[in-house]
């Protein structure tokens, strides 16, 4: 049985790291890519974090799509990639068990994307510690509407 867990295991790591070396065709425009042994780094970091965060993931791993969102941000470097991912890759299990899985996946990753790249300023602990603990705060207090309202108390000043 652990043979068989095992091998599966390794086998989900070795697609996930094939499947995060092919967005470098996308993510080289920005200026960084992901070379095997980084993709492979992730792709293991993804099993701690949703083991810590007492999660699964059936089909594909978020990791691909939280690169294509944020590998264009202005506060993300090559020196930075991989640590920044693996620290997006975790601040998005745990505000997916935080916020009771009331948000989709491309909610949460659109929210954290305008906090990091708007008023976070690229600190990823104050995306952690401040924007998304209020906004899940708010999410758990009134529910999915409050997303709404919160999105209007954050930009007071754009058009319905």
């Amino acid at each position: 049985m652990d043979q068989s867990f095992s091998y599966l295991s390794n086998l989900q790591t070795e697609l996930i790291t094939r499947a995060l070396c092919e967005t470098n065709q996308y993510t080289k425009k920005y200026g960084v890519a992901l070379s095997q042994e980084e993709a492979k780094e992730l792709a293991i970091a993804r099993s701690e974090s949703l083991q810590l965060q007492k999660r699964i993931e059936f089909g594909e791993s978020i990791l691909p799509k939280l690169i294509f969102i944020f590998c264009d941000s202005p506060f993300i470097y090559q020196d930075n990639y991989v640590d920044t991912l693996e620290r997006l890759q975790d601040i998005f299990y745990l505000y997916k068990n935080e916020s009771l899985d009331e948000l989709s996946d491309d909610e949460l990753l659109s929210y954290m994307k305008e906090q990091f790249d708007g008023i976070c300023q690229g600190s990823l602990d104050y995306l952690e510690d401040t924007s998304l603990e209020e906004f899940v705060r708010t999410i758990r207090a009134r529910g999915y509407d409050a997303l709404k309202e919160y999105a209007k108390k954050l930009n007071p000043y754009e058009e319905e």
